[in-house]
């Protein structure tokens, strides 16, 4: 084994932590869609014929919580009976309350001016994080880890391979060279769920050639890369008929896949006001821009917030010795340019908006979230 690997995993939208997240950001979309003001912070578990959706919502609007979440089941593709989980037949229990009004104090102003010092929903730390491995300045196993889980999700649902079903993981080791840059691939893992009766044999060689090889670039593919295609031989039972699932549980592969440190809070089924989520676009947005404009090779950047105050209590960046500027004048550029505020941030990239589902799989950062606002790199750094 190489000493200079880096590993990353994804998982498929069947997952049953992805189930979660993807019901949690669903419900919260629907709420923002009619209600661009709601609070939410929604969580889910799942288990063998049991969801179950609990939390804090203050909204106006009205939403079939359950027949929500079933329609969302039916799309990840559980739809037949007897296998332990479905969407008609298993149980959903929803248990909903109002934000508390000791948290709604500090987030909520009277005025419209007073509005954009709105105060952070909660403390906490959030990280971004860029490098020039790939076109969006992202980690590139994190990146080859999505992309093999989106091609096996593709290969189910276009029937390419009939038998797979819709739990499914990836994991992708890169090899690294002297200077700190990618330069082969030394391991793939692909895990796919599939129908009964299906011959080991034919599953591999089937994901080998219509999963793996379409996916991972023949540059990065030499002799000595390593393919481990259900590695036990057998996964028949899979979702949340086989383990339990929880919004939030896959942090490191919804950011960057282990490369760059993590604060801890989950993102999805939580409105922009938390700053788990809104924070850690911003982050990403400030590091992706401090690479973008050639200004340092890495970036990692820190941002801490208290409940109720507007302004983070901390600012970091690191750029782990590859700036190409000095380190106090990039972050003063930035300090000059960037409303750190949480409504700021809000409206800045429109977080009120219905548009979080569609990052709840496959990552909040790279090419899977590439339209997104806080993905952008429009922002000018007067260095």
């Amino acid at each position: 084994m190489n000493r200079n690997n880096f590993t990353s995993e994804s998982v498929t939208c069947g997952h049953p932590d992805k189930v979660c997240d993807q019901i949690a950001d669903r419900i919260l979309d629907a709420l923002l869609e009619q209600d661009p003001q709601s609070r939410v912070a929604c969580e889910v578990t799942c288990a063998t014929d049991a969801v179950h959706i609990f939390g804090e919502v203050t909204t106006k609007a009205e939403v079939d919580y359950s027949g929500l979440a079933r329609r969302v089941i039916e799309e990840i593709g559980y739809t037949e009976p007897n296998r332990g989980f479905d969407a008609e037949t298993c149980q959903i229990r929803v248990e909903l309350h109002e934000q508390s009004p000791d948290i709604a104090r500090g987030i909520d102003r009277r005025t419209e001016a007073e509005r954009i010092n709105s105060g952070a929903g909660d403390q906490g730390i959030m990280f971004g994080y860029a490098c020039k491995e790939t076109a969006n300045r992202m980690p590139l196993p994190i990146e080859l880890a999505h992309a093999l889980a989106k091609r096996l999700e593709l290969v189910r649902r276009s029937n390419e391979l009939q038998y797979l079903l819709p739990d499914g993981k990836t994991q992708v080791t890169v090899e690294y060279d002297e200077q700190n840059r990618p330069c082969r691939v030394a391991a793939v893992i692909v895990s796919g769920q599939h129908r009964e009766g299906v011959d080991i044999h034919t599953l591999r060689d089937d994901i080998l050639g219509h999963v793996i090889l379409p996916t991972i670039p023949t540059a990065l593919i030499d002799k000595d890369t390593q393919f481990f295609i259900n590695p036990t031989g057998r996964f028949v039972m899979g979702g949340p008929a086989a383990d339990s699932g929880l919004t939030g549980r896959k942090l490191i592969s919804d950011t960057y896949g282990g490369c760059a440190r993590h604060g801890g809070g989950a993102f999805s089924g939580k409105d922009a006001s938390k700053v788990d989520r809104s924070g850690a676009y911003l982050a990403r947005y400030i590091a992706k821009n401090i690479v973008a404009a050639d200004l340092a090779d890495r970036c990692e950047v820190q941002l801490g917030y208290a409940i109720g105050l507007a302004e983070p209590v901390s600012f970091r960046i690191d750029t782990f010795g590859t700036e190409r500027r000095k380190k106090d004048d990039i972050y003063d550029a930035v300090l000059r340019t960037v409303d750190m505020r949480p409504m700021a941030i809000i409206e800045k990239f429109g977080l009120t908006e219905p548009i979080f589902s569609r990052v709840s799989c496959y990552g909040h950062f790279g090419s899977n979230a590439a339209d997104m606002p806080w993905e952008r790199t429009d922002l000018r750094l007067s260095v």
